[in-house]
């Protein structure tokens, strides 16, 4: 069976990650997590100091790129992708309100995203792979074979992300969650280059009132489509 490029593109708190970590172990290929990618550059630039009052610090970004290097390692145990920063693990901190409320301005940076981009693209030429992500298929890889294009209510979203963070332990307000939810709907749906959209030819996914395993089943579903042509 040919191996192929899966997109799955959509918005903040969707399950996006979830259904393509779950989708790549079923079909036996790499799962990379573009958002992560951009969370660890908001993370290294919350520790240098690169947020200000007046805004980010982007001559200092800019200069410190090539230092950032972000690896992807499976956890032994859980069998999942476990997020590095210059040979770091920082799955955990990558995860916080904090770097949340701050990805998005980041993730509108120009130069930031073409070497996201570009690091994305080089992992991804040998196809097999899963990858989700605000601009997968319609910048990182528009010739992709399989493009889906997840959404849910902002509500829905945000109780969504709120139970995550109640189940890891970590201090939640539902109000600030959906604010911050909406706030990142605009962020990535109005920023200058790779806005969020829907590609042409993505299959719409509306998962608001699915069961994780009816995803499942959806997702089979259409990976088997493209892959039986």
């Amino acid at each position: 069976m040919k191996k192929i490029t899966i997109a799955i593109d959509g918005f903040s708190s969707c399950g996006k990650s979830t259904m393509a970590k779950d989708l790549a172990k079923e079909i036996g290929y790499i799962y990379i997590d573009s958002g992560a990618m951009y969370r660890a550059v908001t993370l290294y630039s919350i520790r240098h100091g690169f947020f200000e009052p007046e805004g980010i610090d982007t001559d200092s970004l800019r200069k410190h790129m090539n230092q950032i290097h972000i690896t992807f390692q499976l956890d032994p145990e859980t069998n999942r992708p476990q997020t590095y920063l210059n040979g770091e693990n920082v799955e955990k901190e990558i995860r916080t309100m904090e770097v949340s409320g701050k990805v998005s301005p980041i993730s509108a940076i120009d130069f930031v995203r073409e070497a996201m981009v570009a690091q994305q693209q080089e992992m991804g030429k040998a196809k097999g792979i899963v990858m989700d992500g605000r601009d997968i298929g319609t910048t990182v890889f528009p010739d992709a074979e399989l493009k889906i294009f997840v959404t849910a209510s902002p509500e829905i979203r945000a109780q969504r992300r709120y139970e995550e963070l109640k189940e890891k332990g970590q201090e939640a307000s539902f109000t600030e969650i959906l604010a911050n939810v909406k706030e990142r709907d605009y962020i990535d749906q109005n920023r200058a280059v790779s806005p969020l959209r829907k590609a042409d030819d993505a299959i719409l996914l509306d998962n608001s009132q699915m069961t994780i395993a009816q995803q499942k089943e959806w997702l089979a579903e259409q990976f088997q489509k493209v892959t039986a042509q």
